[in-house]
């Protein structure tokens, strides 16, 4: 199998995850368009619980499947390989086998009790299918993936993108006719068809690594001087408290979505309305705001094997070097998304969702992005170094508070949806606080504070190159004035970077296919 380097596999990662966070626009932009935002609201609206019933299934089972198997392989272990693989298969299946029958029987008092709009009943039927789905996916990835061999997972992501766009416009439209309910039904079963495909990819790439011919240099399994702990317990030891962890953010995002819409209503604002808000929110502001994620995921995904090699070497210098590389490529990449989203926030919703209305959103919104991208590779820093507990405790404490901010801000008229939106950048900031210190704590790591000024230097330069660049474009056309100013924005930015030097031709050098050319 190829096992790539730590930055060769984020960047395989990085390039799935920026295609199919381009590609994954395609639905966000054409379904509001089909649906609209009262429709986007209903398909939304079905997501958080879902979300909590993956997490109890996936949460922390690939991060350990991969944790260990990356020990493993580092010492020749092929033999514990496979037994985690399978312990890990058996374990999650059966989990989600079970949930999936819960969710069928109770799924009229989960509608009635717990979600916010009864409409979302069909689509709650139809995105069922995912836990056993996503589960299988999930072990598999994590296999992959601690074999540091990221190509089957960006391809089965690119995969799943793709099946899941043409499925979920298409069924979307074709169950229009019978009303928003039936739509968003629609839309989430695309969902499911695109997970399928992902899954089949997943399974073509293991079937395919099965057939190769083991290599004849293969050491056999090095016997233990000490007795190995057993693989169940060895798995349940990381995954318990990274769920716990990831279960505390999934319901933070259930009693979100609840709590707005209580919280709505109590503002008075009707039903339809509250739902097409929360629907923007979810569907249409925080996904864009989120798109500079594909790097800091591909950063976190590569960081958790990497780091934990060198934690079982006890290397410490190479791991305050692997971190101190994912922060600064978080920083440095995300800084030029908040300027453009904080300035052209109101084109942006025109052009993207036909929705000017709801720019302010994305204004506010974007002052906090900028946490959201150091938050993943600080996340995976404290699990791949065994302090998930950390995590989890800094995760609760955020959404607390978040929860708190929701109910006492979004139920006052003169705030409404814009108090939830204050509470969920407060949620960010602080928990990206808390990992920060958490990390320093464990092993002494900090960021180096002058890199922090020059990048918000080079934001505003950048931010004051982009507004001049659009108030005096020549184009008429709203659409390539602002791709002009962001992408001349974006080369003022980038020399900004490199003269003062917090990137230089070395880093790029370790870029796969580009970096031949700057060594």
């Amino acid at each position: 199998m190829t096992k790539q380097s730590f930055i060769k596999g984020a960047m395989i990662l990085l390039a799935a995850g920026i295609v199919n966070r381009l590609l994954g626009f395609v639905p966000r932009i054409a379904l509001p368009r089909i649906i609209g935002a009262e429709g986007v609201g209903l398909y939304q609206l079905a997501y958080p619980f879902l979300i909590v019933m993956l997490t109890l299934i996936t949460g922390g089972i690939p991060l350990a499947i991969a944790k260990w198997i990356a020990e493993a392989e580092s010492l020749g272990d092929t033999k514990r390989v496979k037994h985690i693989l399978r312990t890990a298969m058996i374990f999650t299946v059966s989990i989600a086998v079970v949930l999936t029958i819960g969710m069928l029987l109770f799924a009229p008092l989960i509608i009635r009790y717990i979600l916010p709009d009864t409409r979302v009943y069909r689509a709650f039927l139809m995105m069922t299918p995912m836990l056993l789905i996503v589960g299988v996916s999930s072990v598999f990835r994590g296999y992959f993936q601690g074999k540091q061999n990221m190509i089957p997972s960006a391809i089965s992501q690119l995969a799943e993108t793709v099946v899941r766009i043409i499925g979920s416009l298409f069924l979307a439209y074709l169950f229009l006719p019978m009303g928003l309910e039936w739509a968003a039904a629609g839309a989430m079963l695309g969902v499911v068809a695109g997970e399928i495909g992902g899954l089949l990819v997943l399974l073509w790439k293991y079937v395919r690594e099965k057939k190769k011919p083991a290599a004849s240099s293969e050491l056999p399994s090095p016997p233990s001087s000490q007795p190995q702990p057993p693989i169940l317990r060895k798995l349940l030891g990381l995954s318990i408290p990274v769920t716990g962890s990831k279960l505390v953010g999934s319901l933070s995002y259930l009693f979100e979505s609840i709590f707005i819409a209580r919280s709505l209503a109590a503002a008075g604002i009707v039903t339809g309305v509250a739902t097409a808000q929360y629907g923007a929110l979810q569907g249409m502001i925080i996904p864009l705001l989120l798109l500079p994620t594909a790097l800091t995921y591909s950063l976190a995904v590569s960081l958790v094997p990497s780091l934990s090699e060198a934690a079982a070497r006890g290397d410490k210098a190479l791991i305050q070097k692997r971190l101190h590389q994912s922060m600064r490529l978080a920083l440095v990449s995300g800084a030029p998304f908040v300027v453009v989203m904080g300035l052209f926030a109101e084109p942006l919703c025109r052009l993207i969702y036909d929705h000017p209305e709801y720019a302010p959103m994305l204004q506010l919104l974007s002052i906090a992005g900028i946490f959201i991208y150091l938050q993943a590779p600080l996340q995976a820093a404290l699990q791949a170094l065994n302090k998930p507990g950390n995590a989890l405790m800094n995760t609760f404490i955020g959404a607390a508070v978040k929860l708190v901010l929701i109910v006492q801000l979004a139920s006052k008229p003169e705030f409404g949806i814009y108090g939830a939106l204050i509470a969920i950048s407060v949620n960010i900031v602080l928990v990206t606080i808390l990992h920060g210190i958490s990390v320093m704590r464990s092993i002494g790591f900090r960021m180096n504070i002058l890199d922090f000024l020059k990048v918000g230097a080079a934001m505003t330069v950048m931010g004051a190159a982009a507004q001049l660049t659009m108030n005096h474009s020549p184009l008429s056309k709203e659409w390539l004035s602002l791709l002009v100013a962001c992408l001349a924005s974006i080369i003022v930015y980038m020399l900004l970077m490199v003269w003062m030097r917090i990137i230089d031709r070395y880093d790029i050098a370790r870029i796969p296919w580009l970096g031949v050319w700057f060594k």
